[in-house]
C-alpha cells in the first residue's frame, strides 16, 4: 500500500471550491474500482426545506381515456327526449394481434393439458384392455429405457451389472429359439393370451327374411250415364217466362183475395159453433205469433230510455257543461272566443274510416247523421250510415251499411225521416231511418242513371205542392248535376247541367260572361277539338234560399259556375278566385245575394253573386275541408283544415282576422263541420272516424240574423277592391 503524502489545508480548501464549482470528472473504467454514485441535479429545482419534504402530497390515478367523449346524448323512445349517456366507454387498445400461443399457466393452458393427460390415460387403459402382452413389453421397454438413462447419467459403470444383463438376454434369446422348435415342451414365460388380426374386436352375422311377392288389384266399374242437351235463350223466350211468372203471381193473388172472402163469409153467416171455433183458433193463432217478451215494442222503448237515463249520468259534467257553462273570460276580452269539447263520438264500426259528411235533422235537434267512406282512391272500403242523438253519445240509435263509401247525405227538410245518400260508387240512396231493415227505400243502377263517378253531394229540392213526387239533386265528378225523383217504385234521374270546361287565357280576376255571353278570352272547352266531350268534375252544389232555381257548383278546376233549373245550355255566371278544387259552396241563408266557398288552395273567400269577383278572401294556411254558415249569426262563419284546426270568423267583429284559433286533434284532419240549427254547439269530423261537438264561447254568438249588416259589409268590401 503506498504512503500517505502531506496536503496543504489552504490547498485542499481552494480544491475542495473548483470540485463543487466544477462538474466532477468521470471515473477512470477499473474493472477492480467500487462504482461511485454522482448525484447531479438540474439548474432548476427547487430547494424544499424539511417540512415541504416530508409533506404527503395525494395524487390519484384514474384509468379514464382522455379522449373518450363526455356529452353523448341518444334519443330515448319511452321519455320522447334526448338523454346523456351516464356510461362512457374508457377502453383503449394500445395494441392487439390474433396468435394460437397460450401462457402456460393460463386457464385455458391447464384445460388442454389435462385433457391431453386424460386421453392419453385413456388409450393406454384401452390398450391393456386388448393386449396385456403388449401392455407389459411396453411397461418394460420404459424400464428398459429408464435404466439406460440412470447408467448414461452415473460417471462410472458397473460393468459386472452390464455383463449380468447381457448373458439374461441371451438366455431369453435361447428360450426363444427352444420354443420355436417342434416336439419341445418348454413353458412360455408371458401372456398366452390369443393375439387379434386387428385392434377391433368384433364380429359380422347377418341374415335373410323370406321377402313376399307384391301383387296388384284393381276394379273396374261401370260409367255413369251421360247426356247431352242445350238450348238457347232468345229475347221472346224471355218475354214469354217472365209473362209466365207474372202470370202465376196474379192467379196467386187472387186464389189468395178469394179464400180471405170466403173466411169472412164463413165468419159471418157462420153458427155459434162455428164462431167459437174460429174465435179459439184465431186466439191461438194469436198466442203463436205473440212475439217474446224481451223483443216487443214497450219493452225495447224501455230499454231505450234507461240506456240513456245512464249515459246521462255517465257523462254528466259534459251534460251540465252542455247546458249552463258560459265562458266568463269572454266579458274581459274583446274580438276572442274559445270552443268547449263535449261529447266525442266513436263507432268500432267506422275504424279506419274518414267522416265524409255530418247532417242535423230539422225536426229533432239532438239528432244528426255521420257518413263513413274514404277519400282515399287506393284504400276504398264498404261505407257506414250511423245516426247519433246528443241524449246518446256512447252508441247509434240506427246505423246502416253500404255496399261503398259514403261521400255525402242530406235529410229532407219536411220528411225528416228520409235521408237521401250518396255512394263512391256513384250510387244514390234514399233510407227511412224509421225503417229497421238494413236496405235502402230507393236505389238506382246503371239502367236508371247511376253516375260512373263518386257523389260528392246530394240536397233535396224544396217541395213543391204541384208535385206529389219528391225530389234531389246530385253532383258528381263525371260532370252531371241530375235530378232524381221518387217515383213508387224507383228513382227516375234527369240530367240538369253537364258541366262544360271553360278555358281562360286571360289573366287571373278577368270579368265573366253573364247569362252565356262569352268574353274574347273565354272559350267552351267542347269547342276546342282537343278536348271534344271534356266535362268538368263537380264537387259540390248548393240552391238558393230564396230562389230556387239558381244553384252554384263547385269544380275540380277551381271554378265556381252558377246554374239554374231552367235551362241548361249555358252558365249563367263563372266565378274564378280559386286555384285548386272547391271543397265547399254554402248560400247564406238570410242574405240571399251572398255565398261562400272553400277550396285546398288554403282560402275561404265570400262572394256576391251578382260580382265576379271575391268580395274578400280569408288565408287559413293549410287545405280547408270544409265550411259552414251560422245558424244564428248571418255573419259568422266557421271553417276546419287539413292541419286540425278550427277557425271561427265574426265579420260584423272582425273582417280579417279569426275570432278563434283553436286546435282539436294532434295527428288527424278535420273534414266536415256542422252548425246545430238551435244549440250553440258544431260538429267536427276528422279522418279517423271520430266526430267532436264544441260549444261555442259567448262572444262567438253575438249577432242576429239581419240580412242587411251582412249585405252592408260585402258593398263596403266590394268597393274598397274598386
Amino acid at each position: 500500500m503506498a504512503p500517505k503524502k502531506d496536503v496543504d489545508p489552504q490547498a485542499a480548501k481552494k480544491t475542495k471550491k473548483k470540485a463543487s464549482s466544477k462538474k466532477p470528472d468521470p471515473a477512470p473504467n477499473d474493472a477492480f474500482d467500487d462504482p461511485v454514485d454522482i448525484l447531479l441535479r438540474p439548474a432548476n429545482q427547487l430547494d424544499l426545506s424539511e417540512k415541504q419534504l416530508e409533506e404527503e402530497i395525494t395524487k390519484q390515478l384514474t384509468a379514464n381515456n382522455p379522449n373518450a367523449p363526455s356529452n353523448i346524448a341518444r334519443y330515448n323512445t319511452a321519455e320522447k327526449a334526448f338523454k346523456f349517456e351516464p356510461m362512457v366507454d374508457q377502453l383503449v387498445m394500445h395494441y392487439a394481434t390474433n396468435g394460437f400461443l397460450l401462457h402456460n399457466e393460463s386457464d385455458e393452458a391447464t384445460r388442454q393439458v389435462a385433457l391431453v393427460e386424460l386421453e392419453t390415460k385413456t388409450m393406454a387403459d384401452w390398450v391393456l384392455s386388448i393386449d396385456p402382452a403388449a401392455a407389459k413389453k411396453a411397461d418394460g421397454a420404459d424400464g428398459g429405457s429408464g435404466d439406460g438413462e440412470k447408467a448414461d447419467g452415473d460417471t462410472k459403470g458397473d460393468g459386472d451389472d452390464a455383463k449380468e444383463e447381457r448373458d439374461d438376454d441371451r438366455d431369453d434369446a435361447d428360450a426363444g429359439e427352444r420354443v420355436d422348435e417342434p416336439g419341445k415342451d418348454v413353458e412360455h414365460s408371458g401372456d398366452d393370451s390369443k393375439q387379434l388380426r386387428n385392434q377391433f374386436n368384433f364380429a359380422d352375422r347377418a341374415s335373410q327374411t323370406v321377402n313376399h311377392p307384391a301383387r296388384d288389384r284393381s276394379s273396374e266399374t261401370e260409367p255413369p250415364a251421360t247426356s247431352d242437351f242445350g238450348g238457347a235463350a232468345t229475347q221472346w223466350n224471355i218475354y214469354d217466362a217472365y209473362m209466365e211468372d207474372q202470370h202465376r203471381l196474379a192467379l196467386q193473388k187472387e186464389m189468395q183475395k178469394k179464400q180471405k172472402q170466403q173466411a169472412k163469409d164463413a165468419a159471418q153467416g157462420g153458427d155459434e159453433s162455428g164462431k167459437n171455433a174460429n174465435a179459439g183458433d184465431a186466439a191461438d193463432a194469436r198466442l203463436k205469433k205473440k212475439p217474446e217478451l224481451m223483443a216487443s215494442l214497450p219493452m225495447t222503448k224501455a230499454v231505450r230510455v234507461m240506456e240513456r237515463m245512464v249515459n246521462q249520468n255517465s257523462y254528466d259534467d259534459i251534460a251540465q257543461d252542455f247546458k249552463y257553462w258560459e265562458d266568463q273570460s269572454d266579458q274581459f276580452r274583446e274580438g276572442e272566443g274559445t270552443l268547449l269539447p263535449l261529447w266525442k263520438f266513436y263507432n268500432e264500426k267506422a275504424k279506419r274510416r274518414h267522416v265524409t259528411a255530418i247532417c242535423w235533422n230539422p225536426e229533432y235537434h239532438d239528432l244528426f247523421a255521420v257518413g263513413y267512406g274514404s277519400f282515399d282512391f287506393v284504400k276504398q272500403m264498404s261505407g257506414l250510415i250511423c245516426c247519433y242523438s246528443l241524449k246518446n253519445p256512447s252508441h247509434p240509435e240506427y246505423a246502416f251499411t253500404t255496399d261503398s263509401g259514403v261521400m255525402c247525405l242530406d235529410f229532407h227538410p219536411q220528411h225528416s225521416s228520409l235521408l237521401c245518400v250518396g255512394l263512391y260508387d256513384g250510387s244514390v240512396l234514399v233510407y227511412d231511418v224509421r225503417n229497421k231493415a238494413n236496405r235502402p227505400i230507393r236505389r238506382c243502377d246503371v239502367k236508371t242513371g247511376k253516375h260512373t263517378d263518386p257523389v260528392w253531394q246530394v240536397k233535396w229540392a224544396p217541395l213543391d205542392l204541384s208535385e206529389k213526387d219528391l225530389k234531389f239533386y246530385s253532383v258528381s265528378s263525371d260532370g252531371r248535376v241530375t235530378r232524381w225523383q221518387m217515383s213508387k217504385s224507383e228513382l227516375v234521374f234527369q240530367d240538369v247541367m253537364e258541366l262544360k270546361l271553360v278555358s281562360d287565357t286571360g289573366g287571373e280576376g278577368d270579368d265573366v260572361s253573364v247569362k252565356g255571353e262569352l268574353d274574347e278570352n273565354d272559350t267552351y272547352a267542347g269547342e276546342n277539338d282537343a278536348s271534344l266531350g271534356a266535362l268538368a268534375g263537380g264537387c259540390c252544389v248548393d240552391f238558393n234560399k230564396q230562389q230556387d232555381h239558381l244553384f252554384i257548383v263547385g269544380t275540380e278546376e277551381g271554378r265556381i259556375h252558377k246554374c239554374s233549373t231552367a235551362y241548361n245550355s249555358q252558365y249563367i255566371e263563372t266565378y274564378r278566385g280559386h286555384h285548386m278544387a272547391v271543397y265547399t259552396t254554402k248560400w247564406n241563408e238570410h242574405a240571399p245575394n251572398v255565398f261562400i266557398s272553400a277550396s285546398a288552395d288554403w282560402t275561404v273567400k265570400l262572394w256576391d253573386h251578382l260580382f265576379s269577383k271575391p268580395a274578400m278572401s280569408f288565408d287559413l294556411n293549410a287545405a280547408v275541408g270544409d265550411v259552414a254558415w251560422s245558424t244564428t249569426s248571418n255573419t259568422t262563419f266557421a271553417a276546419v283544415t287539413s292541419d286540425g284546426k278550427v277557425f271561427v270568423y265574426d265579420l260584423h267583429e272582425n273582417k280579417h282576422e279569426p275570432m278563434c284559433e283553436q286546435k282539436i286533434v294532434r295527428k288527424a284532419k278535420l273534414t266536415k263541420i256542422a252548425f246545430n240549427p238551435k244549440h250553440p254547439i258544431i260538429l267536427v269530423g276528422d279522418d279517423r272516424g271520430c266526430v267532436t261537438s264544441l260549444k261555442l264561447s259567448p262572444n262567438l254568438r253575438k249577432g242576429n240574423n239581419d240580412p242587411s249588416r251582412l249585405e252592408a259589409l260585402v258593398e263596403v268590401a266590394l268597393k274598397g277592391e274598386e
